[in-house]
Order: structure tokens, then C-alpha cells, then sequence
């Protein structure tokens, strides 16, 4: 047989079954039905067997480890016979499948070299596979059990025959009995008389009733109480008992030592000492070695499995006995127990806050999904327990925030029926339902859920509560988010007002809205003002709140953000650099927000005139740390692979980044939805490279599809929206119909004026663009309009701002085109020496002035000083950029052209040639620049008189 499920109820000893059999099939070695590969894999969930597989394909095929869904097919495909090669035995184990659906696509393939083994409590994983029914043990079974167990025991047949009737012949509780009985000395007949007496004191013990027959419900539990009993009776005396109610409470497949061993759980277990009277050396209050000794106690007795050295998942109970142990609790005592289970996770979450790890976060919100499962009615007594909302933001600060949405309508629907709809606590959860519908993409329902909210809180709580100005906060946030920055600014200057009223000026509330105030006002075109407004934010916040402060920290984030806004980029990447050195120190180097410092260092150092090449290494090197942190699909890791890929595009590969972005695409789809503006955005960057790759035309439709779902989705006035219309105008231009694109842009500026004003830098470039191919359009008047754009980017960004640069740049072309050439050259040589002293002799903006200025030299009639000055350009471009970018490839023929301008055509000739095979093999013989290098390698052919070749 090819698969095999071993079917039966929770506790008859599937899982050890399975296992004998791997680990007998696997020491045969190299017999005939010995094995070459053996993987197990937990199957309770999709995710797990996508794990397991994924470390399989990563072993055994080289598989990305990046792309779990891929190598996990990887692996299956790996497995899958093929006929020229060398047979592999392989066996799978599947254990503990809950749910049929979560293999769908993932079942082990038919091979007669390969054997599957499932392990399921469902009786339905039939069909074409052979069924094996793992039920009690028989009674010679479990009579042969005993006596193996009991082994050197005086013991009769009879007493083990009987004693394994009592007990069901049900493995688990046969396990519990011999541990009991090993460790107690005690004869079985004096067993079973406590068995029995226990028996009639919990006759109404019920233990999954639905999965054991009737006469064995109260038995198995007779049978665990009389462990526990003994486990309270061993050192540390008492505590036991009260450890494994704690456990019953949370997920049996795991949950983290330190959860048992927090203060809650120590007090819990303080105050429910089972045994008060002290031993000598002992007292009243307990430590955690006391609590890690009753986890040894309880391991021993077989009541848990206790495996120190997993912390996240130390200590592992089996569901029968988790029952047992809270259906014996009063109800007073259950729901004590629940709210001790809570705060043991809230503290634990507490205690991990300064350096997360995404695996314990994942243990804790299992844990807290089964104890809300569990205790529902406890967790709600007084109001909803906090943990049930750290919970939710967990997932959403994991990357999961359609999870995070979907927890908290669930929680809000929760509160409303137990609480009322008015509580406190169902407006909260409220709240956080609303921020995680904007972040799950829905921006526009964002903000009309937070309105609801904010007209709730005011009605119930008052219009100065601190919760109301909270989601006034978060109104203006999503207002800003959705499109509308000026309307943002003016809700955050109407809050402030009130904050300050209310709190005070100097309350931590009232300075993160002066904070948010500023941060719309850059965003509404100030980012020279952003940027002086948050020093003085900062400054007030280092007074108040101290320099380490995570908000004190957030502003000097901020601040290094509008300092890049405004132009300069290297004054920005060395405050991004001190900060992230206090970040790594305050919250620890894997916490998100010192990534993400990381990230920004990386971004300003490569915009401020770093290596393209070095950045994407860079950006290489947090990815794998965000991958490990954070996980494959957190949007922090979707956002750090779509700037490696940019980075490669800004190196020269800009096929490989357009390939890289739509990968990166189809895992944010998948992850975020299609709809999300994540999503959205990464669409326009696939768009982007793949008109920089030179398929101009299939970007313009990219731009077309986009611009539809955005008008959609965001709606026409949204600056997204707004930007691929500009892009989209662009690529009209850049396919041969400037006069096209100039109407589209002159369409675009209307909107933007009305949106954002005439003097929002965006509004600006739009302006710039317009200008410029206006002119490529024959429009006399484009020089005009440029030097118009160069007054008002002089005044608004100021003289040294990159994008003030840029248009100077294209006004000296505009002014060379038009006839005067030895004037451009003056132009670009005033603009290199201001690019140099701004931006630096080896950023991509200087390089490209140095191209410009040799051009024009030659243009006014040196072409000898263009061959030279362009000589010299190249060399420091294949130093700089590399021998494949496309920017060096243009250079190699400008300056081959000038070379034939200067009379020499032979060698000019010979070097477009060459050039022409290296064009062709890095950007392919249909780019735009391979195919003007074959026009010009034509074109000076016929000069050189070789009238054939051209």
C-alpha cells in the first residue's frame, strides 16, 4: 500500500505507533524495505505540512527558503519518480491531520519507491487509501502492556486483567496508572480501590464525551486525578495541581515555559497551593525553579510533556487531560484560573516587547485563541481581558492584517452581545476593528468606521474623553491616507487645539499630534517646514518624555524622513545612522522599527549618490534578516525584496528587476489582496521597469490596467492615482506621441492644483513634465515654462534640492535644442560644479551632467573636447555604475559618435560594433538603445564608405 491513515480517538496511541514504525523502517538502512529519506511533519494545520515540506525541499532540492509555497512543491515534485533516475525510498509520516481540505495540492505522490503514513482522529481520509482503525487496546494487549510496564512486579494476571478493564484498555490512561503505580509502590488491587472511590466522587466528570464511550468517561479521569494527587504530594509540594489547571487552559500542542513560570502564573500557584503546609526549606511564596520543578513533577507522571530545551513550546498536554482538569474546577475557581492564564500571557507578551521573535508571538496567539476558546465567558466577566486585543494587534504587527481585521470583528461582535454595545471595551475593540480595516486596504471604510466610532465615544464618553480625541486622531490619520492631506492637516490642528485644552501642551497625546500635524503639513508640499517643525517637536519630546522614549525615537525617524524629503538625502542618511545605533540599543536589533531605521540608512545613503549595486546587497542582507524576524510574508519583508529588486533595476539589470517586482507582486496580491494599495503601488513598479527594460508599450497598458483599479479603488483624486496618470502620460511621450502625453499632463494638472494646490511639489513636477514635452512636441513655448518651473522649485524646495537640479538640467537642453548649444554648455557646466558640491563627483545625476556637457561640447563644434571629456566620463562610469549599465552602455556611444564627429570613423565604427554585441546581450535586440546603436553603427558605415554594411 501506497498510503495508510491510522484512524482512532485522542489518546489510543496513533502518533507512538507511527513512530515505532519510522524509526523500525528506518534502522533496516540499506535492507530491502529500509528507507533513504524519512520526514515527519505535524499536520494539524496547512501551514505546518507547507513547513515541513518547504525544509525538505530547502535540504533536499535546494529550494528557496524564501518561498515556502515553492519549495514545498519543489520537494513533492523532487519526489515524484522519474524515470532515468536512481530510485529513492522515502517515507512520509503525516501526523495528526485534522482537515482533509488543508493537503489539497500537497499529497505525497504515487511512486512505487515511496510509502505515506497519516495519523488522524477523522474517520473521512478514505478515499483510495487503506484505513487502518487504531482503537483501545484488547485486553490481552493492554493486560501485555501492564505486565511490560510493571515489569519485576509481583502482580497477578488476574489484577492486571482487571486493572486494565477499570481503566477502559484506553493507552493514555494505561500510561497514567503505570506511572502512578511505579512511583507510589502501590499494589494494583489497592489501586483500584482508589480508582474506585475516586470514581463515585467525580461521577459527573465528563471528559470528551463526545470522542469516549460512557464507561470509560469517568475511569480515565478517576485515573488522572489520582496522578495529579500524587504529583501535589512530590516536591514542590502543591503546586502540581494548580500548574496543570494553568495548562489545561491553553493550546495542548505548545505553550511557552515562560508563560508558567511569569508572576501571574506564580501567584496563581501560590494561591491555590493545593498542599499549605510547608516542608523544611520551602515557603509560601513560589519561585519560578519551584514552577519548573512541578512541570518535571507533572513530565514524570506523565501528565504533560515537558521539553525545556523548546522553549516556545515547552510543555505540551493532551486535550483528554486538559478537560479533565477544568471540568473538576468550581466554576469560581475556573474562571480565577482563566484570568491567571490571561495575565500569564499578557505578561509574557510584555516581557518579549524590546525584542520580538515571531515564533513566541505565534506560540502566544495560539495559546490566547485556545483560552478564548476555552474561557469565553471568564475573559469577559468584568470587561474584555487585554490580552484578547494585544492578541489582534499581534497578528496585524505580524504582517497577518486581514487576520487582525477578522479577529477584531469577532471580538467586537463578542463584547457588544456580553457587554452591550455601548461599553467601553466594545468600542475599543471597535476602534482597533477599524484601524485594521485600513491597513487590511480599505482606507475609505476606514475612515467611515473610525467617524462611527468617534461619534460613539462622544456620545457615551464625552467629546474630551481621552479615548474620543484618540479616534479623532485616527480620523484625520485615515482621512489623510485616503487622499485628502489638507483635510488631514486641518482635523489634526482642530485636535491639537483640544489636546491641548485637555491634556495639557506637554502630554505625550498632545505632542503626538503636533507630530502628526507637521507630518500632513509636509505632506500637503511643506517638507522644508516638516522638517524644522518635528526639530522642535523633538526637542520637546526629549524633555518630556526622555531621548529613548519610543515616540522620541518615532520623531527622530520622521525627522530624518522630511530632511530627505527636502532634498538633502546625506543629512538624512547620517541621522538615520545615529538613530539606528540608539535603536538596536533601546529596543534590540531584531525589533521591526530598528529594521526598518535599517532600511531608511540604506535608502538615503544610495539616493544621496551610493552605489545601486551596494544598496541592493544591502537591502539583500535585511531581507534575510526580516525573513527570519518577521517572516517570508510581513509586509516589511514584501516592501525590503521590492527594494532589492528597484536597487537591481538602479544597477543596470532592469529585466531582472522587473522580474523580481512581479514576483514580489503575486506575493503581495496573495498576502494583501489585489485591491490593497500595497498591491496597487508594486503594480505601478512592475509597470515602471518594464517600460525601463524597453517595452514601452506593454508598460503604457500596465499604466492603463492600474489607473482603472486605482480610480476604483481610491478614486480619482487620490495622489496614487494621480501619479500613475502622470506615469502613464510619461510612457505615451517616451513611445513617439509627445503631443499625446502633453494633453494627457496638462489634464493631470488641473487636478493637481485642485487637490493639492499649485505649490505642492508633486504639483510642480507635473508641471515640469508638461513643459518638457510640450517642447519635444515642437512648443516654442516649452523653455518658457521651464524656466517658470526652475522660479517656483527655487522657491518652494529651494536652489541645491535634487529636483531643482533636474529642471535646471532640462532647461539647459531645452536651450541647446533650440539652437544655442555654446549656451547649454555654459548651463551644464555651472550645473555639474553645483551637482558635484550637492549631490557628489560619483552620484548617478553628476555622472549623467558630465554626459550632457561633453554632448553639447560637441554639438557647439569641440568635438575633440567631447571625445575627451566623454573618455574620461567612461571610466569613471564602468568604476561607479558597471560595464553593463545602461547608462554606461549610452556613453560608449556618445562617445563613439563624437569619435566619427572628430574624423575618426574607422575606429568609431570598430567601437559601435563591439558596442552593439554588448547591448544586444545585456538589454536584448529589441531595446530602444540597441536598436539606435545598430541605426548609428548603419549610419557611420556609409560615412566610412562601406556602403554594404550599411
Amino acid at each position: 500500500m501506497l498510503c495508510q491513515v491510522l484512524t482512532g480517538m485522542g489518546g489510543v496511541g496513533k502518533t507512538q505507533l507511527a513512530a515505532d514504525y519510522a524509526r523500525t523502517t528506518w534502522a533496516d538502512g540499506s535492507k530491502a524495505g529500509g528507507l533513504d529519506v524519512l520526514v515527519w511533519v505535524s499536520a494539524s494545520a496547512r501551514s505546518p505540512i507547507v513547513t515541513g515540506y518547504a525544509q525538505a525541499g530547502v535540504e533536499l532540492c535546494r529550494a528557496d527558503p524564501d518561498d515556502p509555497e515553492g519549495a514545498a512543491r519543489s520537494f513533492l515534485a523532487w519526489l515524484t519518480p522519474k524515470a532515468a533516475a536512481k530510485p529513492c525510498r522515502w517515507l512520509i509520516i503525516l501526523d495528526d491531520v485534522t482537515d482533509p481540505a488543508d493537503l489539497r495540492g500537497l499529497w505525497p505522490p504515487d511512486s512505487p519507491h515511496g510509502r505515506t503514513l497519516i495519523t488522524t482522529r477523522r474517520r473521512d481520509i478514505t478515499h483510495g487509501r487503506r484505513t487502518v482503525e487504531v482503537g483501545q487496546f484488547t485486553p490481552d494487549e493492554a493486560c501485555t502492556y501492564l505486565d511490560n510496564f510493571l515489569s519485576g512486579r509481583d502482580e497477578t494476571a488476574d489484577e492486571l486483567t482487571a486493572l486494565a478493564s477499570d481503566l477502559g484498555y484506553l493507552p493514555l490512561a494505561l500510561a497514567q496508572a503505570g506511572a502512578y503505580l511505579i512511583d507510589t509502590g502501590l499494589d494494583c488491587a489497592t489501586y483500584r480501590q482508589r480508582l474506585a472511590d475516586r470514581a463515585r466522587k467525580l461521577a459527573n466528570l465528563l471528559p470528551e464525551a463526545e470522542a469516549l464511550p460512557d464507561e470509560q468517561t469517568v475511569t480515565v479521569a478517576a485515573a488522572w486525578s489520582l496522578s495529579i494527587q500524587r504529583a501535589d504530594a512530590l516536591r514542590p509540594v502543591g503546586l502540581a495541581r494548580p500548574m496543570l489547571q494553568l495548562a489545561s487552559m491553553l493550546d495542548p500542542n505548545g505553550l511557552p515555559q515562560s508563560v508558567l513560570t511569569s508572576t501571574p502564573a506564580l501567584s496563581y500557584a501560590a494561591a491555590h497551593r493545593t498542599a499549605r503546609q510547608s516542608s523544611p526549606g520551602e515557603t509560601e511564596q513560589v519561585q519560578s525553579e519551584d514552577a519548573y520543578l512541578a512541570l518535571r513533577v507533572l513530565q514524570r507522571l506523565s501528565l504533560i510533556d515537558h521539553a525545556p530545551d523548546t522553549p516556545h513550546q515547552a510543555v505540551r498536554i493532551h486535550q483528554l487531560i486538559q478537560r479533565a482538569t477544568r471540568d473538576a474546577l468550581a466554576p469560581h475557581q475556573y474562571d480565577q484560573c482563566a484570568a491567571a492564564a490571561a495575565d500569564a500571557l499578557l505578561a509574557t507578551w510584555s516581557d518579549i516587547e524590546r525584542d520580538p521573535q515571531a515564533e513566541l508571538a505565534q506560540t502566544l496567539r495560539t495559546n490566547t485563541t485556545a483560552l478564548a476558546y476555552n474561557a469565553e465567558d471568564a475573559l469577559h466577566r468584568a470587561g474584555a481581558h487585554k490580552v484578547l486585543y494585544l492578541s489582534g494587534n499581534s497578528l496585524g504587527e505580524a504582517g497577518q492584517v486581514a487576520a487582525a481585521r477578522n479577529h477584531f470583528h469577532r471580538l467586537t461582535r463578542t463584547c457588544s452581545s456580553r457587554l452591550g454595545p455601548d461599553h467601553r471595551d466594545t468600542l475599543t475593540a471597535q476602534h482597533d476593528l477599524a484601524e485594521w480595516q485600513g491597513q487590511a486596504g480599505d482606507v475609505a471604510g476606514a475612515v467611515t468606521a473610525f467617524t462611527e466610532v468617534l461619534a460613539d465615544r462622544a456620545r457615551v464618553l464625552g467629546p474630551d474623553h481621552p479615548d474620543t480625541l484618540t479616534s479623532r486622531h485616527r480620523v484625520a490619520y485615515w482621512q489623510g491616507q485616503s487622499g485628502d492631506t489638507a483635510g488631514a492637516a486641518t482635523a489634526f490642528a482642530e485636535l491639537l487645539a483640544d489636546r491641548v485644552r485637555v491634556l495639557g501642551s506637554d502630554h505625550p497625546d498632545t505632542l503626538s499630534a503636533r507630530h502628526s500635524l507637521v507630518d500632513w503639513r509636509g505632506e500637503a508640499g511643506d517638507a522644508a517646514g516638516a522638517a524644522a517643525a518635528l526639530a522642535e517637536v523633538l526637542a520637546d519630546q526629549v524633555r518630556v518624555l526622555g531621548p529613548d522614549h519610543p515616540n522620541t525615537l518615532t520623531t527622530r525617524h520622521n525627522l530624518a524622513y522630511w530632511r530627505a524629503q527636502a532634498g538633502d538625502m546625506a543629512g538624512a542618511a547620517t541621522a538615520s545612522a545615529e538613530l539606528l545605533a540608539d535603536r538596536a540599543r533601546v529596543l534590540g536589533p531584531d525589533h521591526p522599527d530598528t529594521l526598518t531605521t535599517r532600511q531608511n540608512v540604506i535608502q538615503w545613503r544610495a539616493q544621496a549618490g551610493g552605489a545601486a549595486g551596494g544598496a541592493a546587497t544591502a537591502f539583500a542582507e535585511l531581507l534575510a534578516d526580516q525573513v527570519r524576524v518577521l517572516g517570508p510574508d510581513h509586509p516589511d519583508t514584501l516592501g525590503t525584496r521590492g527594494n532589492v529588486a528597484h536597487w537591481r533595476g538602479e544597477a543596470g539589470d532592469v529585466a531582472g528587476a522587473a522580474a523580481a517586482l512581479a514576483q514580489v507582486l503575486a506575493d503581495r496580491a496573495r498576502v494583501l489582496g489585489p485591491d490593497h494599495p500595497d498591491t496597487l503601488g508594486t503594480r505601478g513598479s512592475v509597470a515602471y521597469w518594464r517600460g525601463q527594460s524597453g517595452d514601452v508599450a506593454g508598460a503604457a497598458t500596465a499604466f492603463a490596467e492600474l489607473l482603472a483599479d486605482q480610480m476604483r479603488v481610491l478614486g480619482p483624486d487620490h495622489p496614487d492615482t494621480l501619479r500613475t496618470r502622470d506615469n502613464l502620460a510619461r510612457c505615451r511621450g517616451e513611445a513617439g506621441d509627445a503631443a499625446g502625453a502633453a494633453a494627457e499632463l496638462a489634464e493631470v494638472l488641473e487636478h493637481m492644483v485642485r487637490v493639492l494646490g499649485p505649490h505642492h511639489p508633486r504639483t510642480i513636477t507635473v508641471r515640469h513634465e508638461l513643459a518638457y514635452w510640450r517642447g519635444q512636441a515642437g512648443d516654442a513655448a516649452g523653455a518658457a515654462a521651464l524656466a517658470e518651473v526652475l522660479a517656483d522649485r527655487v522657491r518652494v524646495l529651494g536652489p541645491d534640492h535634487p529636483a531643482t537640479l533636474v529642471t535646471r538640467n532640462n532647461l539647459a537642453y531645452r536651450r541647446g535644442d533650440e539652437g544655442d548649444a555654446a549656451g547649454s554648455v555654459t548651463d551644464f557646466t555651472e550645473l555639474l560644479a553645483d551637482r558635484v558640491r550637492v549631490l557628489g563627483p560619483d552620484h548617478p545625476d553628476t555622472i549623467r551632467t558630465r554626459n550632457s556637457l561633453a554632448y553639447w561640447r560637441g554639438q557647439a563644434g569641440d568635438a575633440a573636447g567631447a571625445v575627451a571629456e566623454l573618455g574620461d566620463v567612461l571610466v569613471h562610469m564602468v568604476r561607479v555604475l558597471g560595464p553593463d549599465h545602461p547608462l554606461t552602455l549610452n556613453t560608449r556611444r556618445n562617445l563613439a559618435h563624437w569619435r566619427g564627429a572628430a574624423g575618426d570613423v574607422a575606429s568609431a565604427v570598430v567601437a559601435l560594433a563591439e558596442l552593439l554585441d554588448h547591448t544586444q546581450r545585456v538589454l536584448g535586440p529589441d531595446h530602444p538603445d540597441t536598436l539606435t546603436t545598430r541605426y548609428q553603427l548603419a549610419d557611420l558605415s556609409g560615412d566610412a564608405g562601406d556602403a554594404a554594411r550599411s
